[in-house]
């Protein structure tokens, strides 16, 4: 095709195009709202294809215009759906994971018996628990989590820093859940887990 058959179909002129932008604006924003279900999201959708044929109109006629710039709608469209499914998938899982973390708690408070939890049985477990930890760390646990001192107040007495107590009480916390595993609601009442 010569450059005089490509004028002749009417290259897009700023006319051409504003004619064609009137008569297909509105029913490109119609297709593109049944896809996205949102008005405001379908006219961005419509503009920016609009802009895009604009760009492009010196390879487009006023008839290859309607065919280009409903195909770039349509894979706006498409990229806006795949988006916006991405963030749902992204919300499902942690609704999911939260879900499960929820029932785990649910679980754990329905196993929870305020009898067993002040039972001689309880207190042994704990003090079990306690004597497997090494001393220093026993120390420091206790005067936290049962004297009740602050991670300050045991540095000073101690001769530590805080930063050490802090480690300390990781350390004890770490080795008591590996211990009590199977009694959550337990660990969780006796020893304040953070």
């Amino acid at each position: 095709m010569s450059d005089e058959d490509s004028h002749s179909e009417g290259l897009l002129d700023l006319s051409a195009f504003n004619r064609l932008f009137g008569a297909y604006r509105e029913r490109f924003i119609r297709f593109a709202t049944g896809y996205t279900g949102d008005r405001t999201v379908a006219e961005d959708i419509v503009m920016e294809s609009f802009f895009t044929s604009w760009e492009r109109r010196d390879t487009l006629t006023e008839a290859t215009f309607p065919p280009y710039a409903l195909t770039v709608v349509r894979n706006r469209c498409l990229n806006h759906l795949r988006a916006q499914e991405v963030r749902l998938r992204a919300a499902a899982n942690l609704h999911s994971r939260g879900m499960r973390l929820l029932r785990v708690r649910v679980a754990s408070l329905q196993a929870c018996d305020p009898e067993e939890l002040f039972g001689a049985e309880a207190r042994r477990l704990v003090e079990e628990a306690l004597d497997r930890l090494p001393p220093r760390t026993r120390d420091v646990f206790v005067r936290s989590r049962v004297a009740g001192e602050s991670y300050k107040q045991i540095a000073a007495e101690t001769g530590t820093t805080v930063k050490s107590v802090e480690f300390e009480i990781s350390k004890a916390m770490k080795l008591l859940r590996v211990v009590l595993k199977d009694y959550l609601p337990l660990l969780a009442f006796w020893l304040y887990v953070d």
